[in-house]
């Protein structure tokens, strides 16, 4: 079957009758759906309806209030106030204490250190960890020596390690619960001096190598996510490729794939005019790009969620909320670098170059990523609720390597792909419900996986008990065979071979004309100003006491009332409104930034699929910049 478009409706200029209590229901009680980047993805762990009566509860909330009501909600909203603003001095505090510490992997279990590339002779920022114990029990008492390892690898996207073992009920959690031995990949803060992606990709190999070593006649099954996923991807199809199943957590492979109306982001190259702003940013950041603007540019796409959903509901939560707010923003506001040389490689190749997909990647001198060349067995996992890594971009590449089913078959390769449809980029890895369920089911599954046939499966999950927390054969796995055919999308391609023109000419002319002056004017000193005045971390620290001293007295306010809190129901009928009210505004946010979506897409059209108007107003780009071949970035 063909991949269905996304099923989250775009709004309409008409409003539901119920967006007013309909619209706060579904934001206070909030599940995995449509959670965008930045709110706690904690799947079922949101928060839920108190245990009381609803009817009673709905009933009360359609009475006028009294002014009991008014009195006793006025002492309400004071208290989740200074409670609100204490947590959020609290995250300013974790924020810097984080910092000092060197912003080590948030992981949560207990490990080893068994490689640290950096002290390789080709020096690159990562790591090699064996997780050693889960809940009180070590290594020797959980591993089944039987069953092949797993090496969870974290995404390099802006954010520190961790994610995959956030917690118990993670990636890393069921693996060890399912007996297998894990190993977790780490990076640190800083890369080093003129690290490439081609040293990081050398060190994930000999870290797999490591791994098979340690348990022979087991290879290790690699799971991906985000951007690791893709990593792995070319160590399986470079030259000398993988044996073990590689696992790919919301990994994008085919770049210029999307759908209109649901994923701007792919248009962002092109209305920017290409990778030379990258460039910029690594060199007034003296060779390194600030993992900041990453960060930024995923709140950007839902910014009615990032700056004021998440908010509100910290706020009309707090009792609940607070140590989950805190927990996540830890991680979530941990920055990490890129050097300029990986930075260029990956937006000039692979999201403005599309270079994967068609087999043009070239790893390091000599060796091409051929994805034809893959053969061990792929997992795809995707959500349609992903609007960072939608199914198209996670499944595109696959009709264009194979041309059809019967290639694939030829070829000798066996695809299985597992879509959720509607948990948010983080939740697929980060969700304890898409960890207990979908991830389990991936381990349980892997033998199977290796034993189908060569072709194209979707993979199926029956669970009759609804119950996330359960093994087989409480729920069932079926590998529906699909045909490749099936999978091609439509996307304006000439479209985006214009951006890679137009990128390619802008690179030039930044790097002869003004790369040379930024990096003359960048200093260590210049560079960290740079870091400590990003938004990003301004609108966090500048709450700490550090550099708000007034911040100390709302935390003495709020010591005393966190402990003789008493919250009102959630029932109350001005809690509902004020919900309502936040509701609303949620509303009113996710229109405007339809609007502004729908005007890039609009100013997309215009300059890169109207071929008379980009020859007319762009021909000075020159027949060069359209032949396929990418800027190649140097160590400068």
């Amino acid at each position: 079957m063909k991949i269905p478009t996304s099923p989250q409706k775009p709004r309409t200029s008409q409003r539901t009758t119920a967006v007013g209590k309909e619209a706060a229901v579904q934001w206070t009680h909030r599940q995995t759906k449509d959670l965008p980047p930045t709110v706690l993805d904690h799947s079922e762990e949101l928060l839920k309806p108190a245990p009381q009566d609803a009817s009673s509860g709905m009933k009360r909330a359609a009475e006028a209030p009294s002014a009991q009501d008014y009195f006793d909600y006025q002492r309400d909203f004071f208290e989740r106030t200074i409670l609100f603003w204490d947590t959020l001095r609290q995250r300013a505090n974790n924020m810097l204490e984080h910092e000092r510490a060197g912003l080590p992997p948030l992981l949560d279990f207990k490990y080893e250190m068994l490689l640290d590339a950096r002290s390789f002779e080709r020096s690159v920022n990562y790591a090699l960890l064996r997780i050693t114990e889960i809940d009180g029990h070590c290594w020797d008492d959980c591993v089944d020596p039987d069953k092949p390892p797993v090496i969870v690898v974290d995404p390099r996207a802006g954010h520190g390690p961790g994610i995959g073992g956030f917690k118990r009920d993670s990636e890393v959690g069921m693996a060890m619960r399912e007996g297998h031995p894990v190993y977790f990949v780490i990076f640190f803060p800083e890369p080093t001096l003129g690290q490439t992606l081609a040293d990081v990709l050398h060190v994930l190999r000999r870290f797999a190598e490591e791994v098979a070593q340690r348990h022979p006649g087991n290879p290790p099954v690699l799971y991906g996510n985000c951007q690791a996923g893709w990593a792995l991807t070319l160590l399986s199809a470079d030259c000398a490729g993988l044996v073990g199943p590689v696992v790919l957590n919301g990994s994008p492979l085919s770049y210029w794939a999307g759908e209109s109306g649901v994923n701007p982001m792919r248009l962002s190259g092109g209305l920017l005019g290409g990778s030379w702003l990258a460039h910029l940013t690594a060199d007034l950041g003296n060779g390194r790009f600030d993992g900041a603007w990453l960060a930024q540019n995923f709140e950007n796409l839902k910014p009615e969620k990032a700056v004021w959903e998440k908010y509100a509901q910290l706020f009309t939560n707090v009792d609940s909320e607070q140590a989950r707010f805190l927990e996540f923003e830890r991680w979530w506001n941990g920055f990490y670098f890129l050097s300029r040389e990986e930075i260029l490689a990956i937006v000039e190749n692979l999201f403005i170059g599309n270079q994967l997909e068609q087999g043009l990647f070239q790893i390091c001198q000599g060796c091409t990523a051929d994805l034809r060349r893959i053969r061990n067995p792929i997992v795809i996992f995707a959500s349609y609720g992903d609007n960072i890594t939608p199914p198209h971009q996670a499944l595109g590449w696959i009709p264009a390597v194979y041309k059809d089913t019967e290639d694939l078959k030829q070829a000798g390769q066996r695809i299985v792909y597992l879509t959720n449809p509607h948990v948010g980029h983080l939740g697929i890895f980060v969700s304890a419900g898409v960890a207990r369920l979908e991830h389990r089911a991936i381990l349980e599954s892997l033998a199977e996986i290796e034993a189908l046939a060569p072709g194209l499966y979707e993979m199926k999950i029956d669970n009759p008990s609804g119950d996330p927390d359960c093994h087989k054969p409480t729920y069932s796995i079926r590998f529906e065979p699909r045909q490749v055919e099936d999978l091609k999308t439509d996307y304006p391609q000439e479209a985006f071979e214009r951006v890679k023109q137009v990128s390619t000419f802008n690179e030039a002319l930044y790097r002869a004309f003004v790369s040379p002056w930024a990096q003359a004017l960048s200093t260590p000193w210049t560079a960290q100003m740079l870091k400590w005045l990003h938004p990003m971390r301004t609108s966090r620290y500048l709450l700490s006491e550090t550099f708000s001293p007034w911040m100390r007295g709302v935390a003495l306010l709020a010591e005393p009332l966190s402990k003789n809190r008493q919250p009102l129901a959630p029932h109350h009928p001005l809690i509902e409104r004020e919900r309502e009210a936040a509701g609303e505004v949620t509303h009113a946010l996710g229109r405007l930034r339809e609007g502004r979506d729908a005007a890039s897409e609009q100013a997309f059209r215009l300059m890169f699929q109207n071929p008379v108007l980009f020859a007319g107003v762009l021909g000075m780009v020159g027949k060069e910049g359209g032949n396929g071949n990418s800027v190649r970035p140097n160590a400068d």
